[in-house]
C-alpha cells in the first residue's frame, strides 16, 4: 500500500506551472480555483486537461459547467494563486474581469489564457479529469515572461539559463 503523505511528497518533486480555472455556477455566479494539474492533450483537435478534487469547494460548479477558462499565471501572480487557492466567495473582488465564451469570467494580463468547452469528464479516483476543447486563446508574445512555478509545496523561481 502506498502511503498518501509519502506519495504527495514524492509527486511534489515534479515542478508544475500554476493556473487559475474559471467558470460560472448554476446560479450564474463566477467560480474560480487554482490548479497545477493543467496539461496539453492534443493539437488536432486542440485539447487540454486539468483535474479537480471531488472535495473541492467549487467541484459542484465545474462538474456541471459546459465552458471554462484556464489562465496560465506569471511569477507576478502569486497573490492571485493564493486568493483562488482558498475557499471563498470573494475571489474576483477588485480584479479586472471580463466575460468570455459561455459567460465564463476571464482574468486580464495573464501570460496565456484558454477558453474551452468541456469535451470529456473522466473518473480519476478522488479527482475528476476534465478535458476541454480550446475554442479561443490569447498569449503574450514576450518570451521573457517568467512562469509561476510550484515545487515541493512552495513557489519556485525559474532561473535564467545563460
Amino acid at each position: 500500500m502506498i502511503d498518501q503523505k509519502s506519495l504527495r511528497a514524492a509527486l511534489g518533486h515534479f515542478a508544475t506551472g500554476v493556473t487559475i480555472v474559471t467558470t460560472r455556477d448554476c446560479a450564474g455566479q463566477p467560480v474560480g480555483m487554482t490548479a497545477s494539474s493543467f496539461n496539453t492533450v492534443s493539437l488536432d483537435p486542440p485539447l487540454i486537461l486539468w483535474s479537480i478534487g471531488r472535495n473541492a469547494y467549487s467541484y459542484s460548479a465545474f462538474s456541471k459547467a459546459e465552458h471554462f477558462a484556464v489562465h496560465v499565471l506569471g511569477d507576478e501572480h502569486q497573490e492571485w494563486s493564493n486568493r483562488f487557492g482558498r475557499s471563498s466567495e470573494e475571489k474576483f473582488s477588485g480584479l479586472d474581469v471580463c466575460e468570455g465564451l459561455g459567460a465564463v469570467p476571464l482574468l486580464s494580463n495573464c501570460p496565456a489564457r484558454f477558453e474551452c468547452s468541456v469535451e470529456h469528464r473522466y473518473d480519476g479516483g478522488d479527482h475528476t479529469i476534465i478535458v476541454g476543447r480550446v475554442l479561443r486563446m490569447e498569449h503574450v508574445k514576450d518570451n521573457e515572461v517568467k512562469p509561476l512555478l510550484f515545487h515541493c509545496g512552495r513557489y519556485a523561481v525559474l532561473a535564467n539559463a545563460e
